[in-house]
């Protein structure tokens, strides 16, 4: 399988290294592992390790490229290395690490209520058209001790999270491509298998066979 996936503008490009072979927590297989394909964004794919058969899907990511292993998040890179699920948000399912709960200052009841809803109807493209994380949003977080700007805040006057992510899409044309904020892109097909399988805490690993933003 290639090495080549979760939600956003202010990096530039840096300088390019070979990306290193990325180390698991010693978990035998990753949830999903996903292969970044930095030449042509289109063969970039995931694969959902489900019994007997595990499933393969099409991903896109950041429009300012891939960032390297163990780098803080910069908007629109998508960086690789292992992270573990600690949010799952649809409009119907609220699953979230209680330290990040207790770090938004707002009741469960109060995210489960409205968070994904306030994140959807953010048009973050300002072209006009809200639901840019379609079914469902996976957030994850990095093993390392990397620093993050991840937050909770207000944003054109909602309160929403923000992390990096997979996530859907209301517009299927742009998976595969390199378009996002730094956040991996599925379809909604796609994100409602991906939402059948994930749990919270579990393992995803994001890899690339090409050079990667230092």
């Amino acid at each position: 399988m290639r090495v080549e996936l979760l939600p956003l503008g202010l990096a530039a490009l840096l300088g390019l290294s070979a990306c290193s072979a990325i180390q698991t927590s010693g978990q035998d297989q990753p949830t999903i592992s996903i292969e970044l394909d930095a030449a042509d964004p289109a063969k970039s794919e995931g694969t959902l390790q489900t019994k007997p058969t595990p499933v393969s899907f099409q991903v896109g990511y950041g429009r300012y490229g891939i960032a390297c292993a163990d780098t803080s998040f910069r908007e629109g890179e998508t960086p690789l290395g292992t992270f573990k699920v600690n949010a799952i948000l649809t409009p119907d399912r609220f699953e979230m690490d209680p330290a990040l709960i207790e770090q938004s200052g707002k009741s469960k009841a109060y995210l489960k209520e409205n968070l994904f809803k306030n994140m959807s109807a953010i048009d973050f493209k300002g072209d006009g058209e809200t639901g840019e994380y379609g079914k469902g949003y996976i957030s994850l977080e990095p093993l390392t001790d990397t620093e993050q700007p991840f937050k909770f805040n207000e944003y054109d006057g909602k309160f929403r999270w923000y992390s990096f992510a997979i996530h859907g899409t209301n517009n299927k044309s742009r998976v595969g491509q390199k378009v996002t904020g730094g956040c991996i892109n599925v379809d909604d097909a796609t994100m409602s298998t991906l939402l059948e399988s994930v749990k919270l805490g579990d393992e995803v690993v994001i890899s690339s066979d090409g050079p990667c933003n230092e």
